[in-house]
């Protein structure tokens, strides 16, 4: 009968132990995520894809929250209207296909 994951030792040598440990980790966090609500799991997108970006480049950041607000001001003067994601896709099928 094979031990369990708590009854193994671990191996010093072997990264495929680590690597099974690990996906064990990331899947009990992953559990614990998605029990979070809507808006918990929303920043915990943000602060996890902010961890994998590294330093952000400042001018970037400043040019796109520049264009954010831009397209803000567009909708809310009625010069631009929001459309929700289906309606996009269909529009965006519907020009290929022209």
């Amino acid at each position: 009968m094979r031990p369990t994951l708590e009854e193994q030792e671990p191996c010093n040598r072997c990264p495929v132990a680590y690597s099974f440990n690990m996906a064990l980790s990331v899947e009990m966090v992953a559990e614990e995520a998605l029990n979070l609500p809507t808006s918990g799991r929303a920043l915990l997108v943000e602060k996890l894809l902010a961890s994998l970006s590294g330093e952000a480049n400042p001018a970037v950041e400043r040019a796109h929250l520049e264009d954010v607000r831009e397209r803000r001001a567009a909708v809310r003067s009625g010069k631009s209207r929001l459309v929700d994601g289906t309606e996009a896709l269909r529009q965006a099928r519907a020009a290929v296909r022209k």
